[in-house]
């Protein structure tokens, strides 16, 4: 097939373009600016870069080249995700999120693709009390989650899923919480987190339960998406083990081989712990802040049949951070190690 991948120097597009080509497919990679993945500017190895790819330049937000690059595509990866903080403020890379997404979906809609993959991010369920969203599920039914613990993070997302799943009825949304990975922001924080505070001071949200998931895990997904009878669903996806994000910094510290004594915190205190721990990590607090606040809810798959509808095996959470640390060790050095 002919397919088109935007975000083909980030962290999931890197992964994913080495993947499609093995599998034969033809593949063009978009970007605002292809130099960067000729210069092969993706820490990956196994990058994007190289060989016979097919380099497009193209802005999701402003439009700028989509219908050359989308002509004749049958399946178009839609892995931008963008949290930048915008001149208006903080919280504008909602509006822009919905806006690319607009902009992508009807180009690729009047192009004649048949379908968009989008990875995106898990909802929480709906509790008895909690006001309602929906989502469609596994199954293709609409399913209710709890659009009052929705973060601006959580909440953009869905946005992005809906618009892109109407433009194009037979594409798939992938759902998924923390991804473990040499290159996932998530889970470079947590990494950062334990490298630099000699005493874990966890807020509340500690004891919220997620199911985090490989790299190469979402990588096999996403490549199957493109071909499995699974058109017009929002897939939830996750890892094997079920775990609190206090047990998941636990055990990246046990697997570092260093020991952080941990202090609870019975408060959450978002804002503040995320610029606490965007300093601490070397990261911008408008990219923590977003994240951090999708953590104050269980963050769970709906079931656990997408595995088994993409034929994926999945990697337990202790063998997907080894792999993850082995990587980041073998491009850079880990300060704890």
């Amino acid at each position: 097939m002919r397919v088109l991948v935007t975000g083909a120097s980030g962290f999931a597009g890197s992964l994913l373009i080495p993947r499609l080509r093995g599998e034969g497919h033809e593949v063009l990679a978009l970007s605002r600016d292809p130099a960067r993945i000729a210069r092969g500017s993706s820490p990956d190895p196994a990058g994007p870069s190289g060989g016979d790819l097919q380099l497009m330049r193209g802005d999701v937000l402003t439009g700028e080249g989509l219908a050359e690059a989308l002509r004749g595509v049958q399946v178009a990866y839609y892995l931008v995700h963008s949290m930048e903080r915008a001149a208006t403020g903080p919280g504008a890379f909602a509006e822009r999120e919905r806006i690319a997404a607009r902009t992508f979906a009807a180009q690729a809609a009047r192009s004649g693709v048949r379908r968009i993959v989008y990875l995106g991010g898990l909802l929480p369920r709906r509790s008895a009390a909690a006001g309602r969203a929906h989502g469609r599920g596994i199954d293709g039914s609409r399913r209710a989650v709890d659009a009052d613990a929705l973060s601006t993070h959580l909440s953009s997302r869905q946005a992005v899923e809906r618009i892109l799943l109407e433009a194009v009825p037979g594409s798939v949304a992938l759902r998924a919480s923390i991804i473990i990975g040499a290159r996932s922001r998530s889970f470079r924080l947590l990494v950062h987190l334990v490298e630099r505070m000699p005493v874990l001071a966890l807020p509340a949200w500690r004891r919220f339960r997620t199911q985090p998931i490989d790299a190469r895990d979402i990588t096999a997904m996403l490549a199957a998406a493109a071909s499995a009878d699974v058109g017009g669903r929002s897939l939830d996806v996750g890892g094997p083990d079920v775990l609190s994000y206090g047990e998941m910094i636990a055990r990246i510290a046990e697997l570092m081989l260093v020991h952080r004594p941990a202090l609870d915190l019975r408060v959450s205190m978002t804002a503040l712990t995320a610029r606490l721990a965007a300093a601490i990590a070397g990261e911008q607090p408008e990219l923590v802040l977003p994240l951090m606040g999708s953590l104050g809810v269980d963050l769970l798959p709906a079931d656990d049949r997408a595995a088994e509808l993409l034929h994926v095996n999945l990697h337990s959470f202790d063998s997907a951070v080894e792999h993850a640390l082995g990587e980041w060790e073998a491009r850079e050095p880990l300060a704890a190690r």
